[in-house]
C-alpha cells in the first residue's frame, strides 16, 4: 500500500500561483509513476498532469500546458505541482495518485485525499 498527502492548497486571485505537494509512504519501493487530478464542483474527476518515475517524461492536459509544472524529487517521494497563472476554472479539489508502473499510463492504483483550490476573479 501506498499513503498520498497532499498540501498547498488555498485560494488565490486570478493571474496568482500555488505549488501543491504529494508525500509518499509505505510500500514505495517499487517504480511508481505519479500524476495529478482535479475535481470541480458538479463535475467528474480529470486529468491534469503526469510523470514518469524518473521523471523524465511528463504529460499535461490542454489547458494546464504553459501554466503548470508537474515535478518530483524521488529521494524524497515528494511529487509536486506548480500552478501559474491561475484561473477560476481553475477551481476544483486537486487529487495526487500513484499508479504502479514506471511510465505514463490511465490507470491509477493510489490516491491521496485532496486538497482545495479556489481561484477568485
Amino acid at each position: 500500500q501506498v499513503q498520498l498527502v497532499e498540501s498547498g492548497g488555498g485560494s488565490v486571485q486570478a493571474g496568482g500561483s500555488l505549488r501543491l505537494s504529494c508525500a509518499a509512504s509505505g510500500r514505495t519501493s517499487s517504480s511508481y509513476a505519479m500524476g495529478w487530478f482535479r475535481q470541480a464542483p458538479g463535475k467528474e474527476r480529470e486529468f491534469v498532469a503526469q510523470i514518469s518515475w524518473t521523471g523524465g517524461i511528463t504529460r499535461y492536459t490542454d489547458s494546464a500546458k504553459g501554466r503548470f509544472t508537474i515535478s518530483r524529487d524521488t529521494a524524497k517521494k515528494m511529487v509536486y505541482l506548480q500552478m501559474n497563472s491561475l484561473k477560476p476554472e481553475d477551481t476544483a479539489v486537486y487529487y495526487c495518485a500513484a499508479r504502479r508502473d514506471m511510465g505514463l499510463g490511465v490507470k491509477y492504483d493510489y490516491w491521496g485525499q485532496g486538497t482545495q483550490v479556489t481561484v477568485s476573479s
